[in-house]
């Protein structure tokens, strides 16, 4: 049980923190409103970071769908849990999408665009192209993915500090491929919050856009993950 409480919670956290710096600086009225995206990327990659030392040891901190399924395939994480722990990531998701609407409900309130508001919760794409955007995110998870693997040629590393490695692998890739999907790579990272977004009351809200939130951040994900595992798994190290 102890596993699927910690990717629950974990989770939950990052949502609260990632979706929490992109209302703290997109949504009219908040003290923080314009700082751009450099502070998202960062605080991204920190809201991995913070349930990542956590959690780690108790579930081992996927927090991700994608990578869950991955590791399933690859071997080493058994299939009989997948189900739990993409439940456990997908609800914690949505919880944590809730807690920020609920703390930022004045400055939703006080933000008209529609697109602004639903940019919170999930991502979308700069250019809309379905094959370009399921590549984009298949790259950026698969980047994600090998180099989470790859922090296990470091020799000599310190435990917790491969924490600290993979805060550099988001920040990574939100900086490079960020604009153009708002690089989700984590299905339960866009989900779970706009499940959220789709149900909660939220003052001139618009379309949640599940036509393409049920396509690109989850099977550009998935598809990412496993092609970086089985060539991880492929290389004569």
């Amino acid at each position: 049980m102890l596993p699927y409480i910690a990717e629950f919670l974990g989770t939950m956290m990052l949502i609260i923190l990632g979706d929490g710096v992109v209302a703290n600086v997109n949504l009219n009225k908040s003290g923080m409103k314009g700082a751009g995206a450099v502070q998202i990327t960062l605080a991204w990659g920190l809201a991995v970071l913070v349930p990542a030392f956590i959690f780690g040891e108790a579930s081992g901190a996927s927090f991700n769908p994608a990578l869950t399924i991955a590791l399933a395939v690859e071997g080493s994480f058994a299939w009989s849990m997948v189900p739990g722990y993409v439940i456990a990531q997908l609800a914690g998701a949505f919880v944590g999408a809730s807690i920020v609407y609920l703390l930022f409900k004045g400055q939703f309130d006080a933000t008209e665009d529609p697109a602004t508001k639903l940019g919170v919760f999930c991502t979308g794409p700069s250019i809309p192209n379905t094959g370009l955007n399921i590549l984009s995110e298949a790259v950026g998870t698969f980047i994600l993915v090998f180099a989470i693997k790859g922090i296990g040629n470091v020799t000599g590393l310190s435990t917790g500090v491969d924490k600290l490695f993979v805060f550099g692998i988001i920040v990574s890739v939100g900086m490079s491929l960020g604009g153009l999907t708002g690089y989700a790579i984590n299905p339960a990272r866009d989900l779970g919050p706009r499940l959220a977004h789709a149900v909660l009351p939220i003052k001139g809200k618009g379309d949640s856009n599940f036509s393409y939130g049920l396509v690109v951040p989850i099977v550009g994900p998935i598809i990412g993950a496993i092609v970086a595992v089985l060539l991880y798994g492929a290389i004569p190290w």
